[in-house]
């Protein structure tokens, strides 16, 4: 016990010394800051830090029913069958490059992209600005009965 009291003692001298030296971390002035030109940085435009404010997923704002075709009906159809259409949402709310990523069957496929392609959407927004966003939109066909 005495041996480590003695430790500490001796070696905090040394741990605040090593402490108080090591190098201090770069500050990053921020776009609204107003920069202050040194003797040394004279001549140079100061960088702005981008800050951004977040990224914000496309939303549905019209969408149709998927129908079907009078030689295949809704009704021959398991309930609840799910397809996964992949599509990226342009930036001005358009669904663009349709894929079927689940099928539910060619006939049902092929219905379910015609609906999706008059889709509309809210764009996807990064720092409030609308881009192409990726999405992947599960629909559960339910028949009529």
């Amino acid at each position: 016990m005495r041996k480590a009291l003695l430790a500490t003692l001796i070696l905090s001298p040394v741990l605040l010394h090593a402490q108080a030296n090591t190098p201090a971390q770069p500050q990053v002035a921020l776009a609204s800051a107003p920069a202050v030109a040194s003797g040394a940085d004279r001549g140079t435009t100061p960088q702005h830090l981008r800050i951004s404010t977040g990224v914000v997923a496309p939303k549905i704002v019209y969408s149709v029913d998927v129908t079907s075709e009078a030689t295949h009906p809704w009704t021959d159809l398991p309930a609840n069958r799910t397809v996964t259409v992949g599509m990226i949402v342009d930036a001005t709310g358009k669904p663009t490059d349709l894929q079927i990523v689940k099928s539910a069957g060619p006939m049902v496929d092929k219905n379910v992209l015609a609906a999706v392609s008059q889709y509309r959407f809210q764009p996807g927004t990064v720092s409030n600005q609308p881009v192409n966003f990726p999405v992947n939109l599960e629909i559960t066909l339910v028949p009529n009965r």
